[in-house]
């Protein structure tokens, strides 16, 4: 019985890393290896994974839930870098360099995390280097998103961040039919991603449905009118 659940363990973290983009199109017996250097770890909501400056141990794929990657400032005051979400990594960073974590992260809700063991990485790593090609193309892309993420926040305040992110999300901006948005996490975890809170959050949707902006049911979001949001996202910019 112990044997089959350890297969079954092992079945379970292997799939979790094939479906991260890291590791998509690594052959079976590769990936079998990085699993068998990964942990799980399971988190509830508001838990830390690390503080900045904890001793990086290695990094994160994340199974299920959310993680907040953020830096809280000299006033107190917490800047979300970036939420990653199921199948996405992240940390990868921590494996190249001496000094810890560069920031925190915590579980926006009840998450479970794959930490891929730095020593047993690197040893990987040096048997099979394309596998190291493939995880500095993977931080690449979270640069890119990164970058971008600093673009938004330089956005003077939640109402034109949040009509940003929905214009980003019309595929005709300009046009007059509504256009359905479906939130694949939680309207916490987007308040986050946006740099507020809950509250002031659920204060910007009202407005925006009081405006006749948009309607929202569940987890979709319909703009009524993608070209009267991106007016309000010009106006709000000076353009």
């Amino acid at each position: 019985m112990s044997t089959t659940l350890a297969e079954l363990k092992k079945t379970a973290i292997t799939n979790s890393l094939r479906s991260c983009q890291l590791f998509t199109g690594l052959p079976q017996p590769d990936l079998e290896k990085i699993a068998a250097v990964s942990v799980v770890k399971s988190l509830e909501k508001g838990d830390y994974l690390f503080h900045e400056g904890d001793v990086a141990t290695g990094f994160y794929v994340i199974q299920r839930g959310a993680v907040n990657i953020h830096r809280v400032n000299a006033a107190g005051k917490e800047q979300i870098i970036h939420v990653f979400r199921a199948g996405e990594s992240f940390a990868e960073a921590a494996l190249a360099t001496p000094t810890g974590y560069p920031a925190d992260a915590r579980a926006l809700e009840p998450t479970q995390v794959l930490l891929l063991q730095k020593a047993g990485i690197l040893e990987l790593l040096k048997r099979q280097p394309e596998l190291g090609l493939r995880m500095l193309g993977s931080m690449s892309g979270h640069l890119r998103v990164l970058i971008g993420q600093i673009e938004d926040l330089t956005l003077k305040d939640v109402e034109t961040r949040l009509a940003n992110w929905l214009v980003k999300r019309c595929p005709n901006p300009q046009g007059e039919s509504p256009v359905k948005v479906e939130l694949t996490m939680t309207k916490r975890v987007l308040a986050a991603e946006l740099g507020t809170v809950g509250e002031t959050f659920s204060r910007t949707l009202a407005k925006f449905r009081a405006q006749k902006l948009i309607a929202v049911k569940g987890r979709t979001v319909t703009v009524l009118s993608p070209s009267r949001l991106s007016a309000l996202l010009r106006r709000n910019l000076g353009e």
